[in-house]
């Protein structure tokens, strides 16, 4: 019963076949191998956007942090929820890899609203050469609590970025998630909105290892491609990075794993909610965050469930403790309803 991260899963049969069947003979380094110009043409499809520049990285950190660094001047601040994984998550790898551009909370959860983000971007910029520029907004998608910006969300943040000439980025690690929620095109949820480049998550979707970095302006590739290598995430084996992708994209696998993950976290939450826990947002993707009694979070620890939970064992039984709960692809109802039999 895992339910701790979506990260933990197993890599998808397809694409571990795939890698193997791209395992003979020899191919060029660096990203010049021609599987990579498959990937390239397969998501400039996907995204509708035949000029944009396309670009792979191991892990989501390099993702994001490249990406920022490429729409950011050293003496700026990027604008971002103050939950959001740049700032919570990746050990000031956006400030390293930028030169030193900080980061501006936008306050009040995982969703920024356009007022807050307006709010935010109003107070910087004013100080002249003794404060900070204004810089990028990066919005994630799905957000770090589970939620999905709706269209009219994204459309109302990427106004306000626009209305001050900030680029947007977003962090897509889970985008195919969020796309199926929404039901809509990837286009739809990016370029067309304003948005300016895009993590396009795999890791967490049944890929072994990798992200692509996608801009629609390809004006940004060539310092991209500086930045990548200098940051050391250029593959010379580039092609174990572009077998996964292609893998990904072929037969639509990268939808119909995050449809799985998404309808196996709508179980999960349904039970719970039919057992009485509290969801303490709602769970638009594949991922939970909810509330129930201490004696049930012992009872499953002990029979060896695994998931975010940091409060201690030990205290009053009924006491209401929050955890994080995320489902991938790879996990059965079998699985889903042995959890739930414990509350």
């Amino acid at each position: 019963m895992y339910f701790a991260s979506d990260n933990a899963g197993p890599v998808h049969p397809q694409v571990m076949d795939f890698m193997v069947k791209s395992n003979t003979g020899y191919a060029q380094p660096y990203g010049e191998d021609l599987l990579m110009d498959q990937v390239r043409d397969r998501l400039r499809d996907i995204f509708e956007a035949p000029e944009a520049a396309i670009y792979l990285v191991a892990l989501g950190t390099a993702a994001n942090s490249l990406a920022l660094a490429t729409l950011t001047q050293p003496w700026q601040t990027i604008f971002c929820s103050d939950v959001a994984h740049i700032h919570v998550d990746e050990c000031n790898a956006p400030e390293f890899y930028t030169g030193g551009a900080k980061l501006t909370l936008v306050r009040g959860g995982d969703k920024m609203t356009a007022e807050s983000l307006r709010a935010c971007i109003e107070g910087e910029g004013n100080r002249g050469v003794h404060g900070p520029e204004r810089g990028p907004v990066s919005i994630t998608q799905v957000t770090e609590r589970g939620s999905v910006y709706s269209i009219d969300e994204l459309t109302a943040l990427t106004k306000v970025a626009k209305s001050y000439d900030l680029p947007v980025h977003m962090d897509g690690a889970r985008f195919a998630n969020a796309l199926v929620t929404m039901n809509a095109s990837p286009a739809d949820m990016t370029w067309r909105l304003g948005v300016d480049a895009v993590t396009f998550g795999g890791t967490k979707n049944g890929l072994m290892g990798v992200e692509a970095v996608i801009f629609f302006d390809p004006k940004h590739a060539w310092e991209f491609e500086l930045r990548r290598k200098r940051a050391a995430h250029l593959f010379s084996k580039h092609r174990y990075l572009s077998a996964q992708m292609l893998a990904y994209l072929t037969d639509d696998l990268w939808l119909n794993s995050a449809r799985q993950a998404n309808a196996n976290c709508a179980r999960l939450a349904q039970g719970l909610q039919t057992a009485g826990a509290e969801l303490l947002h709602q769970p638009d993707a594949n991922m939970i965050y909810a509330k129930f009694p201490r004696r049930i979070h012992v009872r499953l620890r002990d029979a060896g469930a695994i998931y975010e939970f940091e409060h201690p064992k030990q205290g009053d039984p009924d006491e209401m403790l929050s955890c994080r709960l995320v489902c991938d692809w790879s996990i059965s109802p079998d699985l889903i309803d042995e959890f739930l039999s414990f509350f």
